[in-house]
C-alpha cells in the first residue's frame, strides 16, 4: 500500500488539496475550489462578504465547511484512493477567527453522515460571520493592548509581533467590546486552522504554535498563552481559547463523518493544521536556520528560519513558531512588482528582458545613486505617506533607475532582517519576478549568498500534507529529519544557482550604509510608544 498524505488548505479563496505519495518522492494529486464560483450562495467576492465599511473583512465559516464537503466529494468522484491516506494535516488564512457556543462541541461528536457539514454545524455559532486577516478594523483595539504591553518593543518581545488589526487578540477585543453578549456566549474560540481541523477530527482542535503566534496572545518563547496578553484583550478569554500543541501533534482519528461518507480510511490520523505562513515554510523546504525564501510578487516578502527567537524592536517583522520547533519570520515589503513595473514603464521600456539589459548595462553600486520606491504607503519600514526619493541619482537616466530600484528592494529586505541576527546561507526565490536572472544576480550580491529558484504549487498545501507525513512517522515511533521528509518535494529549480560576484557583494557591504542613511533622513520621526 502505498503511503499517502493528505494536505489542505483553506486559503481566502479556495480550499485546496494536495495527496503526497512519500514513496515515490512525488505529489499525485492536486485540486482546488474557489468560494466564488463553487458556493455563489454565500455572495462572497473574491471570498470576502460586501461590507459597507471598506475596513471590515468577514467570510462565513459554513462556506469554509461546505467547501472541505465538496472537496472531500470532488477527491472521491476524481479516483483518490482516500482509504490508503494515512494522516491529514492541513494550513488556514492566518489570522481569521471563529467563535463557537457551547454546543459546538457536541455537534462535532455527532457528525450526522447523512447530513451535510452545514446541516451538522447549525446552531453551533456565537458570531455568525468570521473576522479575516484583511480586516483592518481594529486600530483602536491595537492601541489599547500596545498601551498594556508596554509598546511596541514589549509587545513584539512578549508576541512575537506588534499588535496589527489582522491578528486575533484585537479583532477578539472589538468583539467582547461590541457584542459582550454574543462574547459571553462563545465558550471556544478558533482560527480557520483549528475550525477545520475540528471537522475532521470531530472534536475541538489545539492551535499550533505557528499559527498561535499570529494572534497577539501566545508567549512567543515558552509558547503558551501570555497572561498578561489575555488581560489586555478580553475578560475571562483563557477559558474560551483551546491549548496550543506543537505542530506534530496528533488531534485523534478522522471523524466517521469522514470515513461513512467519503472512504476515508478510520485509522487516519489527524494532526494540529497551521497557518499559510508556517505551512508555506515546509512546503518551500526552509527546514533549516539561514535558510530564506524571498516572494518577488506584488508585494515582496522575506520568509527566514531561526533557532533562536529574536523579535524586532521596531514592530515591523513578524516571528511565528515554525513546523520544524524553530522560529519562522515573515517581513513584507509592499512596494514589489508593482513599484518595478512602474520604473520599467516611466521610462518607455516594454518588456522584463529589455528591463533586465538595462539594469545589467549599470556597475553594481549603481555609481552611488540610491532611489526609494514608495510608490505606495510602505509597510516596511512604516511610511504612511508615498513618496520617491532619489540621491545622487539622475531621474533621467533609464539604465540607472532600473538597477537603483532592484538595489534598493534587496538593500532594504537586508537591511530590515538584520534583527534576526541570522545571514542567509542560501536563499530560495519565487514569484513572477524570479524568473528575472539580471534581478537574482542582484539579489545574490546584496545579500551574499547563493539564490536558487523554486517552482512548487501550492506551497501551504503541499507543507501541510508533508507536516501530515512527519507528523505520522513521530507517532509510528520514527524520528524523522526534516531533510528527509521535504525532499524530492522542495527541490529547486535544476541548473538555476545564481551565485554572488565577490567584487559586487563589497561593493554592496558599503553601499548598504549609505542607503541606511538615506531611508532614515527620508523617514518621519519614529512614533512614540
Amino acid at each position: 500500500m502505498a503511503k499517502l498524505f493528505l494536505g489542505l488548505d483553506s486559503s481566502t479563496q479556495s480550499v485546496s488539496a494536495v495527496v503526497i505519495d512519500c514513496d515515490r518522492r512525488k505529489v499525485v494529486y492536486e485540486k482546488s475550489l474557489n468560494f466564488d464560483k463553487a458556493l455563489p450562495q454565500y455572495g462572497t467576492q473574491n471570498g470576502v462578504l460586501p461590507h459597507p465599511d471598506p475596513l471590515v473583512k468577514h467570510s462565513s465559516p459554513l462556506m469554509w465547511a461546505e467547501a472541505l464537503d465538496r472537496l472531500f466529494a470532488e477527491m472521491k468522484k476524481d479516483g483518490v484512493v482516500l482509504g490508503e491516506i494515512l494522516a491529514i494535516s492541513g494550513s488556514g488564512q492566518q489570522h481569521g477567527s471563529i467563535y463557537l457556543n457551547d454546543r459546538a462541541a457536541g455537534a462535532l461528536a455527532k457528525l450526522n453522515p447523512q447530513k451535510t457539514l452545514v446541516e451538522n454545524l447549525h446552531g453551533i455559532f456565537s458570531r455568525p460571520t468570521s473576522p479575516i486577516w484583511m480586516d483592518s478594523s481594529t486600530a483602536a483595539e491595537c492601541a489599547e493592548i500596545r498601551k498594556k504591553l508596554g509598546g511596541i518593543k514589549a509587545t513584539a518581545q512578549l508576541t512575537g509581533s506588534d499588535t496589527f488589526e489582522r491578528f486575533t487578540g484585537p479583532q477578539i477585543r472589538k468583539f467582547y467590546k461590541t457584542e459582550p453578549d454574543a462574547y459571553d456566549q462563545t465558550a471556544s474560540i478558533a482560527l480557520v486552522s483549528s475550525f477545520m481541523a475540528s471537522l475532521l477530527a470531530g472534536k475541538i482542535a489545539p492551535i499550533d504554535h505557528g499559527d498561535g503566534a499570529g494572534m497577539n496572545l501566545m508567549d512567543i518563547r515558552k509558547k503558551v498563552w501570555h497572561p498578561n496578553a489575555l488581560n489586555a484583550t478580553a475578560p475571562d478569554l483563557k477559558k474560551k481559547l483551546p491549548p496550543l500543541a506543537e505542530s506534530w501533534k496528533i488531534v485523534g482519528a478522522v471523524s466517521p463523518y469522514f470515513v461513512k461518507k467519503f472512504g476515508l480510511n478510520p485509522e487516519a490520523q489527524t494532526l494540529v493544521w497551521s497557518g499559510d505562513n508556517p505551512c508555506s515554510v515546509i512546503g518551500l523546504g526552509l527546514i533549516r536556520e539561514g535558510m530564506v525564501a524571498i516572494s518577488l510578487g506584488t508585494s515582496d516578502t522575506y520568509f527566514g528560519s531561526m533557532k533562536k527567537c529574536q523579535t524586532d524592536e521596531h514592530g515591523e517583522g513578524h516571528v511565528f513558531g515554525s513546523p520544524t520547533g524553530d522560529y519562522m519570520t515573515l517581513i513584507c515589503f509592499k512596494n514589489g512588482s508593482l513599484a518595478r513595473e512602474k520604473i520599467r514603464d516611466a521610462y518607455g521600456i516594454r518588456d522584463w528582458k529589455k528591463f533586465g539589459a538595462a539594469l545589467t548595462a549599470t556597475p553594481p553600486g549603481n555609481n552611488g545613486g540610491i532611489l526609494l520606491p514608495w510608490f505606495e504607503a510602505e509597510i516596511v519600514p512604516r511610511v504612511n505617506q508615498p513618496g520617491i526619493h532619489r540621491f545622487d541619482l539622475d531621474e533621467k537616466d533609464a539604465a540607472a533607475n532600473c538597477r537603483a530600484i532592484v538595489e534598493a528592494q534587496m538593500m532594504t529586505m537586508r537591511l530590515h532582517s538584520q534583527w534576526m541576527k541570522v545571514a542567509p546561507g542560501c536563499i530560495y526565490a519565487t514569484g513572477g519576478a524570479s524568473q528575472d536572472s539580471p534581478i537574482l544576480q542582484v539579489m545574490a550580491d546584496v545579500m551574499n549568498c547563493p539564490v536558487l529558484r523554486i517552482e512548487v504549487s501550492k506551497s501551504a498545501a503541499l507543507g501541510a500534507a508533508l507536516r501530515a507525513a512527519h507528523g505520522w512517522l513521530v507517532q509510528t515511533g520514527e524520528k524523522p529529519k526534516w531533510e528527509q521528509v521535504v525532499a524530492g518535494f522542495t527541490d529547486p529549480v535544476s541548473n538555476s544557482e545564481i551565485r554572488p560576484n565577490p567584487k559586487a557583494a563589497r561593493v554592496y557591504d558599503q553601499l548598504i550604509k549609505k542607503y541606511a542613511a538615506c531611508e532614515r533622513k527620508a523617514l518621519p520621526p519614529p512614533a512614540k510608544t
